[in-house]
């Protein structure tokens, strides 16, 4: 456990005071987050008092700790030092800093201030208040389309083509191979690939209800305790489709699709030699449509998926792909962040990032733990600052309906489109989109 004296994380202290509202007593709490009870009962007790106001930690000697009488530059690249040489002692440090012509004229701390603030830096708990990111409700799946699983195969080399990921789209229900889709030149799809194939899953089946998603970087930001949706989430929240992750390894979830992946590279990849991604691509169709309509399944009473479940050709929620922008509804996204919260740590500048995007807080923040809300009438962030009580806003960057189209969007724009040989990836994937849109010429 944690010793008597060590700084608390904003988020941590937001965590024991949401801890105390659901009913956990001190001890509890102090065991859930290894800290000392005396410092659970000093935070909870300001929680009640003032409520989140009064999670504002003025603890030690200064906003800058042990070097706090010294220039802010001087800390930094005592930091600097330490993080590019570890094994360099506060002695090292010392006479580093007597050589560097920034500090001539400068006071430089002594030995053991140094040593001190090396102490206070790296005895600082690293804290994030894990909170996930918003999912539906877990039903029983009964309907076909309710739930699909996508996954990318790992990686894998395809004889005559080289490296390649492959994507394969199952539905739950009613076992349907949905979609599969070969990306060449790469073993991890990417943002692109994914809306790729869904835009031609789409385009076949409609809009399922719900899609789940492992952890992979492109559905879910690793990065954070508190991660932002992907732009592939948001898109898909945006055409009204749910988002769930799965909380188990497969094949406690996810079976279906993890099956579908050795079922298609025996099918299709398995001994066999390509010329090009066309006739690659090719085979995965016609292997799909031959493992839906004419390959007895077990888990389809003995029967092709399709003939055993012929609901699953019926479209519930027509997709096309010249609808998509007007289908694409951003109050909805706006709706979904709005259930949210997420905690950052400002730069040294009082910058920070969220969703791949960067903002300024202003200098005025610089260092500090921003606690993040979304406000969906006006479309900003509402920023806390970790040391004060008052809020400020910046507004949302990127999320317009041109950036969640992305590829698709100079398609539906213009008539013809001219791509130059030889194709690029993203070339061949508005090649392939182009063949379920009418009206476009390559």
């Amino acid at each position: 456990m944690s010793t008597t004296g060590q700084t608390t994380s904003l988020a941590e202290r937001v965590e024991i005071g949401e801890r105390w509202q659901d009913g956990q007593n001190d001890t509890e709490i102090a065991l859930a987050l290894q800290r000392p009870k005396s410092t659970i009962r000093k935070w909870r007790r300001k929680y009640q008092q003032q409520g989140r106001a009064g999670l504002t930690s003025k603890m030690g000697r200064s906003p800058s700790g042990a070097l706090g009488n010294f220039v802010p530059v001087l800390a930094e690249t005592i930091s600097d030092m330490r993080q590019a040489h570890p094994g360099w002692g506060a002695l090292t440090i010392l006479i580093e800093l007597q050589k560097d012509a920034r500090f001539s004229e400068q006071r430089l701390p002594s030995r053991s201030r140094i040593a001190a603030y090396l102490k206070e830096k790296h005895s600082l708990r690293k804290y994030e208040l894990h909170i996930a990111l918003p999912e539906p409700k877990r039903e029983r799946l009964e309907r076909p389309h309710q739930e699909w699983e996508i996954d990318a195969q790992g990686k894998m080399t395809v004889t005559g083509l080289g490296s390649a990921s492959l994507i394969n789209i199952m539905d739950v229900v009613s076992h349907v191979k949905v979609e599969s889709l070969a990306c060449l030149q790469t073993t991890h799809a990417n943002t692109q690939d994914y809306q790729l194939i869904l835009r031609r899953a789409f385009v076949r089946y409609g809009l399922p209800e719900q899609i789940s998603f492992d952890h992979d970087s492109v559905f879910y930001d690793n990065q954070t305790k508190s991660p932002f949706p992907t732009w592939l989430h948001l898109w898909l929240v945006a055409l009204g489709v749910s988002v769930r992750f799965i909380h188990q390894q497969p094949p406690a979830e996810h079976a279906h699709i993890e099956r579908d992946h050795q079922t298609m590279t025996q099918q299709v990849v398995a001994g066999q030699s390509f010329a090009n991604a066309t006739e690659l691509q090719n085979n995965l169709t016609e292997r799909t449509d031959f493992l839906n309509w004419d390959y007895p399944s077990r888990t389809s009473q003995g029967k092709p998926p399709l003939l055993a479940c012929p609901q699953a050709l019926h479209v519930q929620r027509p997709y096309r792909l010249e609808w998509e922008k007007e289908m694409l509804d951003v109050q909805r996204v706006y709706d979904y962040l709005a259930k949210g919260r997420w905690f950052r740590l400002t730069s040294t500048v009082g910058m920070f990032s969220l969703g791949a995007q960067r903002y300024n807080a202003s200098v005025k923040f610089a260092k500090q733990t921003l606690e993040i809300t979304f406000d969906p009438q006006t479309a900003e962030l509402v920023c806390l600052p970790e040391t004060q009580s008052q809020s400020f806003r910046l507004a949302l960057q990127g999320l317009t309906k041109e950036n969640l189209l992305g590829e698709l969007d100079p398609l539906t724009s213009i008539p013809a489109y001219q791509l130059a040989l030889p194709f690029s990836r993203q070339d061949w994937r508005q090649v392939m989109l182009s063949q379920d849109l009418p009206g476009t010429t390559f």
